[in-house]
């Protein structure tokens, strides 16, 4: 059977806070088999530990880095490999977006090469932006 796994779970599991919702959330994440992780929740989850628990941005990147190559684990809305391709377009530096480098993995997963944004600062790597932005 294949699940969905929201925030709360992984925000629970990343932080162990509180504890007696981090054992529920480990108990989920390293004992069940086919769990599916939006990329939106990724996302957020990123944001939660940043902006909320203050977490690194390298340390949040190499959590979910860590996370995504558990093989009970995969991606919803592209692959596992993309995902941690873009979650790592985000550690070494603030320039790329959580969600931009998620939304270039969704482009690149289905095919999609052309992105429409204004956004100076979103990952070009293989997709044709547009309309031009100053970068």
């Amino acid at each position: 059977m294949r699940a969905l796994v929201d925030t709360s779970v992984l925000v629970r599991y990343l932080t162990g806070d509180p504890p007696d919702l981090a054992e529920l959330a480990a108990g989920v994440l390293d004992h069940t088999a086919g769990l599916l992780i939006p990329h939106m929740v990724l996302a957020e989850t990123a944001y939660v530990l940043t902006s909320v628990y203050g977490v690194e941005r390298e340390a949040v990147v190499d959590h979910l880095v860590d996370l995504l190559q558990k093989e009970n684990i995969d991606t919803l809305g592209g692959g596992k490999e993309l995902a941690i391709r873009a979650l790592l377009l985000c550690r070494p530096s603030g320039r790329v977006s959580f969600v931009d480098a998620l939304v270039w993995a969704a482009a690149h997963s289905s095919g999609v090469r052309r992105v429409y944004t204004l956004d100076g600062r979103f990952p070009a790597d293989g997709l044709e932006l547009g309309p031009q932005a100053p970068r």
